[in-house]
C-alpha cells in the first residue's frame, strides 16, 4: 500500500507540480492552506507525511507544523520556502519538522528527502509500537494486586523507579521479581535503553564471570574470542542480576568495584572500561543472614541495598488469589483458544484456601492446566488439580511447621512429580538446576532419603 502525503502550498501550479511528481510512488492529497491541511487529516488518518509551504496567506506553515504535531505527534514533516534563513530552519526543527528544503523545489531532491522522512517515520512507528508491547507486557499494570502489601510494592516501585540507585528486591520463589524489575526500568529515564537479566545461580564461577564481563581472545580454554559481557550491553540501561546470593566471594569482589566506580575489565584484559547502568539484583535469600555466616561480603550487601523493595507471599496477599486468578484464566482461555469465561464460588473457594507455597507462579501454572483441561465454559471444583480439592496441598502454619520444612515437601514432591529427573523437577518447580542441587545437597546431609 502507497504511503500518502498531504501537500500544502497556497500556489496551485506549485502544489500541482509536487503532486505529479511525487504521484507514481506515493498517493497525494493536495491542500490550498493550513485550513485545508487540518481538514485533510481529520478526514485521512493514513496521511504519513506533510510537505507544507511556510510562507501562505492566513495561517504560516510553522504555525501550521505546530498544530498538526499537537494532534499528530509521529506525522512526518517537511517545510518548504523561498524566504529559507538558518534562523527559520532551526525554529521548525525545534518544533518537530524532519526537513527544511528551500524553493524553487529540485524534484530530485524532494523525492530524496520524502524517502528519507518516510523511513524515519516508518522507524519511529516501529519503536513507539515496540515500546507500548513492552509497556504492556512489562509495566507496572502488568503487576496485578490489591492487597495491601501489594499497594506498598507499588508505592515503592513508583519511588524508586525515576532514580538511578541500586535496588535489591526480595522475597519468595515465584512472587515476581524479574517482573518488578522490568516495571523499575519501563518507568525510568533509562527505558530506552537495554534492559540485561542475567540469573546468576545458572552459571558456574568462571562463566558468570565470563558473561558479566566479557572476555578477551584467549583468556581461558574456549575463549576464541573477544566477547562483550553484559555490563558492557546494558551501557546506558538497566541490568538486573538474579539469585544475587548465589555469586562467589571472587565475583562479589568484582561486582562491588562495579557498582563503587561504574568500571571493570574483560578477563584477559587490563583495560579499564566504563559503564553507565542501573543495577536492579533479586535474592529469595535472607541476605543479612547470609552476611552474619560470612557468605556474603557486608559492604555489597549495603552497596546493593541501597533502596529495598519486599516482594510478599501469596499466602500475605488477602484477597489477591482470586484476582490473579481470574486475569490468568482470561489470558489462556485467549491464548489457547477455549471459551473459559468464569470460575464457580466453589473452585475459588479452593483456590484461596490453598497455600500456593510456589506463589504467584504456581498459580499461574495451575490456571493454564485449568483452563486447557477445561470442557466447560466455566471452571468448576472438578477442574481444580486433585491435591486442592483433597487437601493434600501444602500449608502454612504453625502446626503444620516451618517454612524450611513446607519448602522441603514441596521440593521432594517436584522430584517425584518428575520421576527424579532433576532438570525436570526445576522446571516443574520454577527454579534453577543450581538451586535444586545444593537443596538436595543440604538434604542428603540432613540424612533426608531421595
Amino acid at each position: 500500500m502507497k504511503p500518502t502525503i498531504l501537500i500544502v502550498d497556497d500556489y496551485k501550479d506549485t502544489r500541482e507540480l509536487m503532486g505529479r511528481a511525487l504521484g507514481d510512488e506515493y498517493n497525494t492529497i493536495l491542500a490550498p492552506d493550513a485550513e485545508g491541511a487540518v481538514k485533510a487529516l481529520a478526514a485521512d488518518p493514513s496521511i504519513s507525511l506533510m510537505l507544507s509551504d511556510v510562507r501562505m496567506p492566513g495561517t504560516d506553515g510553522v504555525t501550521l507544523l505546530k498544530t498538526v504535531k499537537a494532534t499528530y505527534p509521529e506525522l512526518a514533516v517537511i517545510l518548504l520556502t523561498a524566504y529559507g534563513t538558518v534562523d527559520l530552519a532551526v525554529e521548525a526543527m525545534k518544533e518537530g519538522a524532519d526537513d527544511f528544503l528551500t524553493k524553487p523545489v529540485d524534484l530530485d531532491q524532494l523525492e530524496l528527502r520524502v524517502k528519507k522522512a518516510l523511513e524515519t517515520h516508518r522507524l519511529k512507528t516501529e519503536v513507539a509500537d515496540l515500546h507500548r508491547q513492552l509497556d504492556e507486557k512489562y509495566g507496572l499494570e502488568n503487576i496485578v494486586g490489591e492487597s495491601p502489601a501489594m499497594k506498598n510494592v507499588f508505592r515503592r516501585i513508583r519511588q524508586a523507579a525515576p532514580s538511578n540507585a541500586t535496588v535489591l528486591i526480595t522475597g519468595p520463589s515465584g512472587t515476581g521479581k524479574e517482573l518488578v524489575a522490568h516495571a523499575l526500568h519501563r518507568l525510568s529515564n533509562r527505558s530506552h535503553g537495554p534492559f540485561i537479566a542475567v540469573e546468576c545461580a545458572a552459571l558456574p564461577e568462571t562463566l558468570l564471570e565470563s558473561e558479566l564481563f566479557g572476555h578477551e581472545k584467549g583468556a581461558f580454554t574456549g575463549a576464541v574470542a573477544r566477547r562483550i559481557g553484559r555490563f558492557e550491553a546494558a551501557n546506558g540501561g538497566t541490568i538486573f542480576l538474579d539469585e544475587i546470593s548465589e555469586i562467589s566471594p571472587d565475583t562479589q569482589v568484582k561486582l562491588l568495584r562495579v557498582l563503587e566506580s561504574r568500571t571493570f575489565q574483560r578477563l584477559g584484559s587490563s583495560e579499564t572500561l566504563k559503564t553507565d547502568i542501573r543495577l536492579v539484583a533479586a535474592t529469595n535469600r535472607d541476605l543479612a543472614r547470609y552476611v552474619a555466616e560470612g557468605k556474603f561480603r557486608e559492604d555489597l550487601f549495603y552497596r546493593l541495598n541501597v533502596i529495598d523493595i519486599r516482594l510478599p507471599a501469596l499466602r500475605e496477599r488477602t484477597g489477591d488469589v482470586a484476582l490473579l486468578a481470574t486475569r490468568f484464566m482470561h489470558e489462556f482461555s485467549a491464548a489457547n483458544g477455549n471459551r473459559v469465561t468464569g470460575i464457580t464460588p466453589a473452585a475459588m473457594k479452593l483456590l484461596e484456601a490453598y497455600s500456593w507455597p510456589g506463589n504467584v507462579r504456581e498459580l499461574r501454572n495451575t490456571m493454564e492446566k485449568m483452563v486447557i483441561l477445561s470442557s466447560g465454559s466455566e471452571l468448576d471444583v472438578a477442574d481444580v488439580p486433585d491435591e486442592m480439592r483433597t487437601g493434600g496441598g501444602f500449608t502454612f502454619s504453625s502446626a503444620s511447621g516451618t517454612l524450611g520444612e513446607t519448602e522441603k515437601a514441596r521440593i521432594l514432591a517436584g522430584l517425584k512429580e518428575a520421576n527424579g529427573n532433576r532438570s525436570r523437577a526445576a522446571q516443574i518447580l520454577g527454579i534453577s538446576r543450581r538451586t535444586l542441587y545444593r537443596k538436595l545437597d543440604e538434604y542428603l546431609k540432613e540424612g533426608t532419603p531421595l
